[in-house]
């Protein structure tokens, strides 16, 4: 077996070191760099690797200039200015309440302080305490905790139950602030998984979220984590679960690429033969997924989301012209699934999309024919 996984690494690592890869009919073959054969992902206007956003999976031009500000300036007002401004039941105020969450807690992570130092992520607790009865603070608060419990803690240890726990209390005291916001119940799915809730507890809080914000594809992201196989359910109740919510998904909703999530958290440890993701079960969540993303408004928040899930399995199936076309769309940022599971999310993307650029002009492609 140690010997089949070394021949499966030698065969992937003939494939992806070395950016550069030569464009035959035969197929994709490794040349030096700088090789005039070789495929360059600059030619399609792609962002070089270091300058590859890996805080949000698309633009928001908006959250990226008051997390500037916030930190900066360690002044939560524009932060909160921003959450008072943004729709209470929409994707898009989910992501800036994780944002803004992640990153006091990175910076409570890069300066956790000391005697005479101030601690980072000062400004979300001078909101609290300047501003108590301020919702977006309240749900920021909870999911900040929530992100620490996961961040510096291992599940089942009394340190990390002990922050679960904080959390689940904050999670309450933002739902009274804001009768009618899901964002606390989603916060409390993740504390769910984390805590183990029993089936009849999730399922109550799940209900409290369908009745505020239905087909709240956030939601159902985070709620898909308590269903499968390594937390509290199975392979078989997560599809079950993603199919559901594909098939009550309204014309337009991105709820469609359900399955394709529920597949990917249910991966087998040996993944890398390429009949896999031709397998009926992949290609019919890729077909769903494609569908949700034509069908999708251009500004839905959650359509980064879904493209970048697609780069993945549509490389790993070789169908890379399908792949080029989710790339022009999502280049710049990769702040999403699957990459920000890998210690280098900027990296682990770059790859995909090397693969994608030589395995496009391998088969006749080049900038001129690619279609947006």
């Amino acid at each position: 077996m140690e010997i089949l996984w070394v021949l499966m690494a030698l065969v992937m690592l003939g494939f992806v070191i070395g950016p550069i890869m030569m464009r035959r009919r035969a197929g994709i073959q490794q040349v030096a760099p700088g090789h005039p054969d070789g495929a360059d992902p600059a030619t399609y206007g792609f962002a070089r690797q270091e300058e590859l956003d890996v805080r949000m999976p698309g633009s928001d031009e908006d959250l990226l200039q008051v997390l500037d500000l916030v930190q900066r300036t360690q002044d939560y007002r524009a932060a909160a200015q921003l959450l008072a401004g943004t729709e209470t039941d929409g994707e898009v105020r989910w992501q800036r309440v994780q944002a803004f969450a992640g990153a006091a807690s990175l910076e409570l992570q890069q300066r956790p302080g000391g005697v005479g130092d101030t601690p980072g992520g000062q400004w979300l607790r001078v909101w609290r305490t300047e501003a108590p009865k301020d919702a977006g603070g309240a749900a920021v608060h909870a999911e900040f905790l929530v992100q620490q419990a996961w961040r510096t803690a291992t599940p089942g240890t009394d340190a990390f139950r002990i922050i679960m726990e904080e959390a689940r209390e904050a999670c309450a005291d933002a739902a009274l602030l804001a009768p009618g916001d899901p964002i606390p119940y989603i916060v409390e799915l993740s504390v769910g998984r984390g805590l183990g809730y029993g089936r009849a507890e999730f399922e109550k809080l799940w209900l409290k979220i369908l009745d505020r914000a239905p087909a709240h594809m956030g939601a159902h992201l985070a709620a898909l984590h308590y269903w499968c196989e390594k937390w509290h359910g199975s392979r078989e109740e997560a599809y079950s679960f993603a199919e559901a919510a594909a098939a009550r998904a309204p014309r337009g909703s991105l709820l469609a690429a359900m399955p394709l999530f529920a597949v990917f958290e249910h991966l087998p440890e040996v993944n890398l033969v390429r009949g896999f993701y031709e397998s009926e079960v992949v290609t019919k969540a890729v077909h769903g997924a494609l569908y949700a993303v034509h069908s999708a408004r251009p500004d839905d928040p959650m359509l980064a989301h879904v493209r970048h899930l697609l780069v993945f399995f549509l490389v790993r199936g070789e169908r890379w012209a399908e792949a080029m076309s989710q790339l022009v769309h999502v280049d710049g940022h990769v702040g999403a699934l699957p990459w920000t599971l890998t210690a280098d999310p900027a990296a682990e993307y770059a790859v995909y999309r090397a693969l994608a650029v030589a395995g496009y002009e391998a088969n006749g492609g080049s900038p001129a024919t690619l279609l947006h």
